[in-house]
């Protein structure tokens, strides 16, 4: 396997053309082995600017946040003040939700693995005050119950907006002063940003959008704003780093909850338990087998892979990590093909560092079998898409997906998706999109198998509308 050093010379060989050739406008990469971190960056932070990226620009790592949420919730069980199976109701009395039944027995451990089964992407905005996340919570009361608390996995933003909530009750303080306060601060990480207010204090990266999405090409562009709202901090609107400051975080993860002088941050307990398999995931595109509490899972033993991705306006980050053999990746980036440069990076280091071969992504059969696909037709909907799902005189699966809501007001395109089957109830898209294959799974009635499909998966639940 590769050594340390022969990955830093890498790097420094190919890691600058690698972004160049993947049209990123600017990235940022960070590789950890054992308490040694090497870094490297190219491009730039504007194409409008033009202010090159160096080691010290501060990159937006979106959902990767979700790790330092459920840190600061893991935090509270370590302090006695939180169980994780009682329901949240008991700490957060002020939690409403569409469904009263549900809200009395849903968990954090619900919230944490993405359980809980109430709408997941739900992006108001209740400006920019210490109250946001509060302001955003007390508007949840028509927030409407896709399944039974722990039926599925369903990708859930709004819940780790309750779990910041749940870590501001519970410490007395702005989630952002808690993740400073609690995390940052005690592993010395310098450049830390939970809000524009900080990252503008260093050189920051704008994230950069395709002039349209549908397809793989497009001419870059800033994005029309640098970040989301601050009521969505907790789920990964703004929070933003430089790659040290992300591994100095992770390398308290593999030691156990210590950081570097020894600090400790988080018991060995719920390191060990954050990285527990919790949830098995149905087959998607570019996800994990399985989740714990926060991470998600792939492999076992020695080759155990604990990971997670970020996208926030026109920002990639990815997050890979051996714990066994102490070794972690991140590429942080602000536009362009980044899954293109996660593979040629982040997976290839990974590889070579440790002899892990990461999951590929699913791609087309090359003789796709012929299925029926009455019970897919139709109609779904959530907060952000509107999906539909229709058949051609020729018998092909095609699946109409059009932004709505905050996705749409950022620039996302409709996009339609020629599907071919992949196995069971999955299909996969026959045309890349960003350089990947979207999978969609239908997910049969509860009471009815052979009903129309109640929900199309992609990552996330999407209910029939029609």
């Amino acid at each position: 396997m590769t050594t340390y050093e022969h990955a830093v010379e890498w790097l420094d060989a190919n890691f600058a053309r690698l972004v160049t050739e993947h049209g990123v406008p600017g990235a940022s990469v960070g590789v950890l082995v054992g308490d040694r971190v090497a870094t490297a960056a190219a491009g730039v932070t504007s194409l409008e600017t033009g202010v090159e990226v160096d080691t010290r620009t501060v990159f937006q790592i979106g959902s990767i946040t979700k790790i330092w949420t459920t840190t600061l919730v893991m935090q509270l069980v370590d302090d006695g003040l939180l169980d994780l199976d009682v329901p949240v109701v008991h700490y957060l009395p002020e939690l409403v939700i569409g469904d009263a039944a549900a809200a009395e027995v849903i968990t954090t451990r619900h919230l944490l693995t993405h359980t809980a089964g109430f709408e997941g992407d739900v992006f108001t905005d209740t400006g920019r005050g210490s109250d946001a996340v509060e302001r955003y919570v007390a508007t949840l009361g028509d927030l409407p119950q896709l399944f039974a608390p722990g039926a599925t996995f369903s990708y859930n933003n709004t819940g780790f907006v309750v779990l910041g909530r749940l870590v501001e009750v519970l410490r007395g303080q702005p989630f952002d002063e808690a993740l400073v306060e609690r995390i940052a601060t005690p592993l010395a990480l310098e450049r830390v940003s939970p809000s524009p207010y900080e990252a503008i204090r260093h050189r920051a990266a704008l994230g950069h959008v395709a002039s349209h999405v549908a397809g793989d090409g497009g001419t870059m562009t800033p994005a029309p704003t640098w970040a989301l709202a601050r009521s969505n901090a907790p789920a990964g609107a703004m929070l933003a780093m430089t790659p040290t400051d992300l591994l100095g975080f992770v390398r308290m993860h593999l030691s156990g909850g210590a950081g570097r002088d020894g600090i400790r941050v988080l018991s060995a307990a719920s390191v060990a338990a954050m990285q527990t398999r919790e949830v098995d995931l149905p087959l998607l595109s570019g996800m994990a087998e399985s989740w714990g509490l926060g991470w998600h899972l792939d492999g076992s033993g020695e080759d155990a892979v604990v990971a997670h991705d970020g996208g926030t306006i026109g920002q990639a980050a990815f997050l890979r990590a051996v714990p066994a053999q102490g070794v972690a990746v991140t590429v942080l980036t602000n536009g362009g093909d980044f899954f293109g440069l996660f593979e040629d990076v982040v997976a290839r280091l990974v590889r070579d560092l440790t002899g892990v071969v990461l999951p590929t992504r699913p791609v087309p059969p090359a003789d796709p079998e012929q299925v029926d696909v009455t019970r897919f037709l139709g109609r779904y909907s959530d907060t952000i898409y509107d999906v539909t799902v229709t058949q051609d005189d020729e018998g092909r699966l095609w699946l109409d997906r059009v932004p709505k809501d905050i996705i749409a007001e950022i620039g996302e395109q409709p996009v339609r998706f020629p599907l071919v089957h992949l196995e069971d109830d999955s299909f996969i898209s026959e045309e890349p999109f960003h350089s990947i294959h979207p999978v969609f799974t239908f997910l049969a009635h509860p009471d009815d198998p052979t009903a129309p499909a109640a929900y199309v998966h992609y990552g996330r639940v999407v209910a029939r509308a029609d």
